[in-house]
């Protein structure tokens, strides 16, 4: 019998080296596993598993110890049991959305969703004839759904307008009408409320879809989406749909994101403080006819947030309806004139970030609680709130500048 003692060549030694340093020690920071293919230790291994195992090591796409790691602690954060990573917010979207809709099926949207979603589930109806309808979030009785109704995507709060929904009443005729409940909870983060008991009556989503791109990343630098569950026969349907498309994310994005899991709730607080005490200021100013935040009494869904969130949590955004008389070229003027906010999409990381929305091209519903106006977001990052203030108002001097010499 050949030794495994036996002299090597030196390519060969290379490759199998003779000496191994201990696999195990203790570190604040888990092991980074950066893996394609996985080893089995005999035959026994590699036949006696099967891809419903708790931790099934079979090939990098279907997790690691270091992907595993990550997706319990996004899973523990959120309030469910089962988590997969994807490798953005909008993949785990479409995770959800090929895994649960089948041709002739009805999915209900709110028309403050997320806009990529909304793109996507277009796409469906027209290649697969899937029907989709819109309602208002924070009217549940705009919520009619038909026999094939299959899902419905709840958003809290709504994309770029921020209402907060009636979760409670939208989760109960779901309920009532055997629907599946899908949450986009990038912005509550799992840490302004508990989507998998956010009641008296312990109501519960059935999943949650997080863009671990925000809060969870927290630098601005990574790209990563999950979903999370508390139901096994849900998470095995996701599980085989995440295999089979062959969705996976790589092993050095998850370690950098599971490294700012521990200071995540520091910052969410941070940004929310500072969102409330930038909020304050935007409503004494005269150029904005509204001001969106869900703290704010005259925001649609007030009252919603406030009896669901922990604390009073809120993430760290803030939208400004600016008044009709304010044109596109003006608001591009101001925005420019910013000097601490960047103009980028996203949120979550240490810079302040703003985007203008028309919501003429955004919305198919009648919004009363509306005002008329062009709509700029402002996502709070890191700075300290007083400097940005400073910069809005020393852009609104440039604005209101700029605007009579338009005029």
């Amino acid at each position: 019998m050949l030794s495994r003692f036996v002299k090597k060549n030196p390519q060969t030694a290379l490759i199998h080296a003779p000496r191994q340093a201990p696999q195990s020690i203790s570190t604040i920071q888990p092991p980074l596993y950066r893996a394609s293919t996985i080893i089995f230790k005999n035959t026994d291994a590699l036949f006696n598993r099967h891809w419903t195992d708790e931790y099934d090591y079979s090939y990098g796409t279907h997790g690691t110890p270091t992907s595993f790691t990550l997706g319990d602690n996004i899973a523990q954060i959120e309030g469910g049991k089962y988590c997969l990573l994807a490798p953005s917010g909008l993949s785990a979207i479409n995770l959800v959305n090929s895994c649960f809709l089948s041709q002739g099926d009805e999915v209900w949207v709110a028309d403050n969703i997320y806009g990529p979603n909304m793109e996507h589930l277009r796409n469906l109806e027209k290649r697969y004839d899937i029907t989709v309808k819109v309602y208002n979030a924070i009217d549940v009785n705009s919520f009619q759904p038909t026999e094939k109704a299959k899902l419905i995507w709840l958003e809290a709060a709504g994309s770029v307008t921020l209402e907060f929904p009636d979760l409670a009443g939208l989760v109960k005729k779901a309920e009532a009408h055997n629907i599946l409940t899908a949450l986009d909870n990038t912005w509550g983060a799992g840490l302004a409320f508990n989507a998998f008991d956010f009641s008296d009556a312990h109501l519960s989503v059935d999943m949650t879809v997080h863009a671990l791109t925000k809060y969870p990343s927290g630098g601005g630098d990574i790209l990563m989406g999950s979903v999370v569950t508390r139901k096994q026969h849900l998470h095995h349907q996701l599980f085989r749909m995440h295999a089979i498309q062959g969705i996976c994310v790589s092993g050095d994005d998850v370690a950098q994101v599971q490294r700012s899991l521990a200071s995540m709730r520091v910052r969410y607080a941070a940004q929310s403080q500072s969102a409330i005490q930038l909020l304050t200021w935007l409503k004494q100013r005269p150029e904005f006819v509204q001001v969106l935040h869900p703290a704010d009494p005259n925001t649609a869904g007030h009252s919603f947030w406030k009896d669901i969130c922990i604390e009073q949590h809120s993430a760290g955004l803030v939208s400004v309806i600016f008044k009709p008389e304010f044109n596109l070229q003006d608001i591009r003027h101001f925005c420019d004139a910013l000097s601490l906010f960047k103009l980028g999409f996203s949120w979550g990381g240490p810079v302040s970030l703003v985007m203008l929305y028309d919501l003429k091209d955004m919305r198919l519903l009648e919004h009363t609680h509306l005002q008329q106006g062009l709509l700029v977001r402002f996502c709070i990052g890191l700075e300290h709130p007083n400097d940005l203030i400073q910069d809005i108002e020393n852009a609104l001097k440039q604005l209101n500048s700029h605007h009579k010499k338009t005029e």
